[in-house]
């Protein structure tokens, strides 16, 4: 079965945000952030439950080159990226 990828609107304005801060602090860093980050997208897109469930049904891709995870659950025919966010910053 083909899952559907989305991003929720805060996951699209984390990973904007995300590129931009990237971007501000070295040339080309935002665009190597994107790529990287849709990179993952693809791997969530094309096999959905290789990455493992963490709370409830959501599970966590890790991009590890910058430390960012990436939170999605699968709903009926469609995966739902809910966060990307970065480790490094206080859960709360």
């Amino acid at each position: 079965m083909i899952y559907h990828l989305s991003l929720s609107a805060n996951a699209e304005t984390d990973l904007i945000e995300s590129a931009l801060w990237y971007r501000s602090h070295k040339s080309g860093l935002g665009k190597k952030f994107i790529q990287q980050a849709e990179l993952y997208f693809l791997r969530i897109q094309n096999n959905p439950f290789h990455f493992p469930a963490k709370k409830r049904n959501f599970s966590e891709a890790f991009i590890r080159k910058f430390s960012y995870v990436i939170i999605h659950e699968i709903i009926e025919s469609e995966n739902v990226v809910f966060s990307v966010f970065n480790t490094s910053q206080n859960p709360q």
